[in-house]
């Protein structure tokens, strides 16, 4: 029968080298504690065995506090509107939902005698231009009074006045979209009769969504208009905008402040009224990065770490900046500590102990198994 070489054995069962790890570094950390709680009086009496611990050596980052807001999703601009001139409406170029650009017709209201108005005020218009260059050639020559001449000022001011108004009238029958967008809303039928100021249609501009969010009153002075946001919609696909508003007055019911981050939304895939999860840096700091598994209790019930410093351990509280799937950002901890991550759990605050860092334990470690 052939012999399987160990190295060979091995590598089929990776497993049993793990187990082989965790059992040589379990037991080198109960004898420690064993030894730790034991004392021998008839040889030394007064030397008390160390616990033993396993420490990791961590260096801190730079990273950006961050604040995760919930809001809407609402379009760019929003436009209602209505008619600026009474009449029928004979004409309707879009149904809702449509696209339109720009100074595209909208509504057709009719122009009843408009157009007639207008040759009217151009012939009247006439009239008063000659009317005014003969009094102005006899003013030049003293055959006329100022009286005289003003009047004939006024009187083609005023007929050019009639025509500005003709030709507005006219340019009003037909409702034009103000932007590129979408129509929303149509408030009018065929035939429909229309007063001033009646609403005719809905647009919106969708080409840019805008993130309507709430920031309470401790984060509002951390936050700077212009400052990249991330914004998560219900897909969780991320999207980069921008904070381009922060209301300089709280809510009186919550106490928050009113923000509006902007994001492109260039194919209106997104729609108005979506919900939206909104990242925002807040400061920066310095933070160390480390698995929950390291967090330790202290006799008060504070949250933080048990440190190495000279052989001795030593509790330090910590702030948590952010939390990861893979960890947690904590600050407090300085740019360099040794964390205690392997029997943490055997000792307090002060206690002296005999520590190796985790290289030396996975060499130990190594050693076992050959």
């Amino acid at each position: 029968m052939p012999t399987m070489q160990p190295g060979r054995f091995f590598s089929k069962r990776p497993w049993l080298i793990s187990l082989l790890f965790i059992l040589g570094l379990a037991v080198w950390l109960g004898l420690g504690a064993l030894r730790a709680e034991e004392s021998n009086p008839s040889t030394s009496p007064e030397v008390t065995p160390l616990a033993r611990v396993v420490f990791q050596s961590f260096v801190a980052e730079s990273i950006d506090k961050k604040i995760e807001l919930y809001g809407r999703t609402a379009p760019d601009r929003t436009a209602k509107l209505g008619a600026e001139i009474a009449g029928k409406i004979i004409g309707l170029s879009v149904r809702k939902g449509d696209r339109v650009k720009a100074g595209q017709a909208i509504a057709q209201i009719d122009k009843g005698d408009l157009a007639i108005q207008l040759e009217r005020a151009q012939a009247m218009l006439n009239v008063r231009q000659q009317e005014f260059n003969a009094s102005k050639s006899l003013k030049s020559r003293g055959l006329q009074g100022e009286v005289a001449y003003s009047t004939a000022a006024a009187n083609y001011t005023e007929a050019k006045a009639m025509v500005s108004a003709a030709k507005l009238a006219l340019r009003n029958t037909i409702v034009k979209a103000p932007f590129t967008g979408i129509v929303d809303q149509i408030d009018i039928e065929l035939g429909d009769f229309v007063s001033i100021g009646d609403p005719v249609a809905m647009m919106i501009d969708l080409n840019v969504l805008v993130i309507e969010a709430d920031v309470s009153e401790r984060h509002i002075q951390n936050l700077s208009v212009n400052q990249p946001a991330t914004v998560r919609f219900i897909d969780g696909t991320p999207v980069t905008g921008k904070l381009r508003y922060i209301s300089r007055v709280s809510s009186s019911t919550t106490n928050t402040f009113p923000i509006e981050i902007e994001v492109p939304n260039p194919k209106q895939k997104i729609s108005a009224g979506v919900s939206a999860e909104v990242e925002l840096a807040l400061e920066k700091n310095i933070a160390i990065k480390i698995t929950p598994t390291m967090l330790a209790l202290d006799e008060r019930g504070n949250l933080g770490v048990k440190t190495l410093q000279s052989n001795k351990v030593a509790f330090v509280p910590i702030q948590l900046v952010k939390a990861e799937q893979d960890g947690v950002w904590l600050t407090g901890l300085g740019d360099r500590v040794d964390i205690i991550v392997l029997g943490q759990g055997f000792v307090r605050d002060g206690d002296a102990v005999e520590a190796i860092s985790v290289e030396q334990a996975n060499q130990v470690a190594d050693q076992a198994k050959r």
